[in-house]
């Protein structure tokens, strides 16, 4: 798709603009990455709402309707509340996996010319304990990284729970 010769160079080039190949500019690379991250996501996140949403009982949109609810008050007043639950229990688990960006995601589309803009902490950590670099195998230093980072998330999850508990009373434990 990104290629030089690509579907969205094609694209580009019908409209008047100039083929670029995209993954070696790092200025296309978060623009990329957040397009093919709403694309990963999205089935999944359908599947969680759509669920969420056809558990709620049917008899409060009926209700709805006899007080003269419209489709638009209807998701105000019954669906919203109704997956208000899920939407926080999702968010909770997104919130603790903050500075985890995916990093199989970035090392497959990164390379030399993007890694300043690419680089995450993931990636990071891989380059320094891993790859076959100059300056690679400091395996102790990668590790207190990937650590710190692990620790990081925990106490964002256990803050955003406890938030969570204590503002709507749902949490996960």
């Amino acid at each position: 798709f990104t290629v030089n010769s690509g579907f969205i160079n094609d694209i580009i080039a019908s409209l008047g603009g100039v083929r670029v190949t995209m993954l070696n500019e790092a200025s296309y690379f978060v623009p990329i990455y957040v397009v093919s991250g709403i694309w990963q996501e999205i089935g999944w996140g359908s599947i969680i709402y759509l669920s969420a949403i056809a558990g709620i009982d049917q008899q409060l949109y009926e209700a709805a309707k006899i007080d003269g609810a419209g489709r638009f008050r209807q998701i105000i007043n019954v669906t919203i509340p109704g997956i208000i639950p899920t939407v926080i229990i999702l968010l909770i688990l997104r919130i603790g996996g903050l500075l985890n960006v995916g990093y199989e995601k970035v090392i497959l589309l990164y390379n030399e010319a993007t890694y300043e803009t690419a680089d995450v902490i993931s990636t990071y950590v891989y380059r320094r304990g891993l790859a076959a670099e100059s300056g690679a195998n400091q395996w102790s230093y990668s590790t207190a990284i990937g650590l710190f980072n692990s620790v990081i998330n925990f106490v964002l999850i256990i803050a955003a729970n406890r938030i969570s508990g204590k503002v709507n009373e749902t949490s996960l434990w």
